[in-house]
């Protein structure tokens, strides 16, 4: 007799859900399907060339290395290249408060496990990442939301919802997943101080920083806190913790990213991850950091950004010519996404159904909420993976599709 298993899964699954991208991901594998689901990095920019030069330097020296167990905080000269690296946005580092991880996925999975009792309140933008909601949801996390806007989470909805105590907040202020809006340089300065204030420290997430297509550069939050408080003791203490990631300016299939916070909470997310995986891969740590190293990933941005601005602004003017008025959209100056809002009584998921038949996909907004939900009328676009040619081909389609819901609507209106 097979064993009952339904009833021997842990309390916490419970709250386990898979994740809508995830799922839309293995529909659109369709060769017809034009997808704006995923968060998917172009193909045609990954440096394969160089990736095959590293992994060949990798095995033809130190084989013996990169085939081995490594240390749960990461390979040292990845470290060091990193640390390198963030110095040039004002993030001043040591290896010590490094620690690399399996992806941002995993880097939200430790600091949840680190941070959240089960009922615990997180302030979160809203909307919010689906993975980080994810992540959260399963160490039984309870929301505090607080709306963006234009220029990213409205500081002045703030107070009330810092004075209800949650455990920290989780903040994209980079080209935001999904809004795709920015947090302005003024309400970052408020952020910080609101943090220090209460004493509510913060997670900045920040996959997408260096994608910046139009605009002047705008401080970290880790960068703020530490010159706006006058905090002179480099990365000891400090109200933030910073993610970032290799993913969208490598390669995502490599999962690699990293962690910076004080040396006391590394080495507590450190034990964390070795009851997870032990440590990242060695071998893929020497080839990301053989790939990255003596200034390529530098130049390699710079082709992105050229890429991804087109690309950018192909589906900025397609949703100008074909999308009906009475439907909005924002304008971001870097990343991957920007955030479509319709019209009242317009269900996102309903509309996916039927752009499904039209062979073009996207992401309801929805999914970017904690449980307490979205009225359905937002979804997400990704313009990063698509050539010009075919955005532009599937926001036609798109745009076929919402004139059906817009009609369906002013039916049921009538009646």
């Amino acid at each position: 007799m097979a064993a009952p298993w339904a009833h021997r899964y842990a309390q916490r699954t419970k709250t386990a859900k898979s994740s809508i991208i995830r799922e839309l991901l293995k529909l659109t594998q369709r060769p017809e399907v034009i997808s704006f689901a995923g968060g998917l990095p172009a193909p045609e920019v990954f440096p394969v060339a160089r990736f095959q030069e590293a992994c060949h330097r990798v095995l033809q020296t130190q084989a013996s290395t990169a085939l081995q167990y490594g240390p749960t905080e990461g390979y040292r000269p990845l470290r060091e290249l990193i640390v390198a690296h963030m110095a040039r946005y004002g993030i001043l580092a040591s290896v010590d408060n490094v620690l690399v991880t399996s992806g941002s996925q995993q880097a939200l999975d430790l600091i949840a496990k680190l941070l959240i009792n089960r009922g615990d309140r997180i302030l979160v933008e809203c909307p919010t990442y689906v993975g980080a909601l994810q992540a959260f949801d399963l160490m039984g996390a309870e929301y505090v939301t607080v709306p963006i806007d234009d220029k990213g989470l409205q500081t002045c909805e703030m107070e009330q919802a810092l004075r209800s105590g949650p455990k920290f907040m989780y903040i994209l202020p980079n080209f935001q997943n999904p809004g795709g809006v920015t947090l302005s340089r003024e309400r970052r300065d408020q952020l910080v101080s609101l943090s220090d204030k209460y004493g509510i420290p913060i997670v900045e997430d920040d996959p997408y920083g260096q994608l910046r297509y139009e605009g002047e550069h705008v401080s970290p939050l880790v960068v703020l806190d530490r010159t706006n408080l006058a905090r002179d003791d480099g990365y000891k203490l400090g109200n933030v913790i910073y993610l970032s990631t290799f993913s969208k300016v490598l390669a995502p299939g490599l999962r690699v990213a990293w962690i910076v916070a004080p040396p006391d909470v590394i080495v507590r997310l450190s034990q964390l991850k070795q009851s997870t995986d032990l440590h990242t891969s060695t071998f893929t740590q020497m080839v990301v950091y053989e790939a990255a190293r003596d200034g390529f990933i530098d130049e390699h941005v710079k082709l992105i950004r050229k890429v991804y601005k087109e690309r950018r602004d192909a589906m900025l003017e397609a949703l100008h010519d074909f999308f009906p008025p009475e439907v909005s959209w924002t304008r971001p100056q870097g990343g991957l996404f920007l955030w479509v809002t319709m019209p009242p009584g317009i269900d996102t998921r309903r509309l996916l159904d039927v752009a499904l038949r039209q062979d073009v996909a996207f992401v309801p907004g929805d999914a970017f909420y904690p449980a307490s939900g979205d009225p359905g009328s937002h979804m997400r676009l990704n313009f990063s993976n698509a050539q010009p040619e075919m955005i532009r081909e599937g926001i036609r389609r798109l745009s076929i599709a919402v004139a059906h819901e817009l009609e369906h609507r002013a039916a049921a209106v009538m009646v």
